[in-house]
């Protein structure tokens, strides 16, 4: 599998493009965290940062639906927060019986649902927008020079670098699986439940012990030429006074969406 299967990032002569990696990764932070501190039910505020997230699109130009399609995809993960829908004191807005449970969705817990699937979406789309815009490599020295502990950029970068060698030795192990489970035409190959769950148990055993060694490997040598612990890149980072202007400008609208999302 090639790796640019796992890169996001979308070569494009466009305004974000040109902004250095700092402002684009700091303006996401600071968007994500903003999002999560609006109140619930603070609709204007949400339609504001809808657009400002729009206006992005625009000016990466990548269309203004790009990252709209994508984060659709990760709407069901929140729903993990359906729980609120029952657990918060509030005027009932809708029962409904469920086997000999009696459940009841107040309008407080309805609207702290709702706040958060609009907080996770607009979220996700601007992480989108981000790893869209910006190398992969020019990312994670953003997170560097933005101070993260270089513990994790370490480790963000070689998961990332490297997801895609674990998911050819996944490939090649179900090979390896297939090539050993053969069945004549129209029946089944391998045993029952018991018997498949024993060969996946088996698979991510191997999984673990080849990765582990791989690693130590690719540890070795990265030793042997120099590696200190940084990661080096041939591009050269540089504030210029429009990202400057840029980070003003955004910190503004942010600041300006947490105005309004009390009123």
């Amino acid at each position: 599998m090639h790796f640019d299967a796992f890169d996001r990032y979308h070569e494009k002569e466009s305004f974000l493009h040109h902004l250095d990696p700092r402002v684009k990764a700091l303006v996401t932070v600071i968007f994500i965290v903003s999002n999560a501190l609006l109140p619930d039910g603070a609709w204007l505020a949400f339609v504001f940062s809808w657009i400002f997230l729009l206006a992005a699109n625009l000016l990466s130009q990548l269309g203004i639906g790009y990252t709209l399609k994508r984060s659709l995809v990760a709407l069901p993960f929140a729903l993990i927060a359906v729980t609120v829908l029952f657990s918060i004191p509030g005027k009932p807005f809708f029962t409904f019986q469920l086997f000999t449970s009696h459940l009841v969705i107040t309008d407080a817990g309805f609207l702290r649902f709702v706040s958060i699937l609009i907080r996770s979406w607009l979220s996700v789309q601007m992480a989108i927008l981000l790893v869209a815009v910006t190398r992969f490599p020019d990312l994670i020295h953003a997170l560097e020079h933005l101070k993260v502990p270089a513990i994790l950029t370490t480790i963000i970068a070689f998961l990332y670098r490297y997801l895609f060698v674990l998911t050819d030795e996944v490939f090649r192990l179900i090979r390896a699986r297939e090539s050993r489970s053969a069945a004549s035409a129209g029946n089944r190959a391998g045993g029952g439940v018991l018997w498949r769950a024993k060969v996946a148990g088996n698979m991510a055993g191997q999984l673990f012990l080849r990765s582990y060694e791989r690693s130590d490997r690719i540890y070795n040598a990265m030793l042997s030429r120099g590696y200190s612990g940084h990661l080096y890149t041939l591009n050269a980072h540089e504030m210029k006074p429009r990202d400057y202007y840029v980070t003003a400008f955004a910190l503004v609208v942010i600041f300006v969406t947490q105005v309004l999302g009390r009123f």
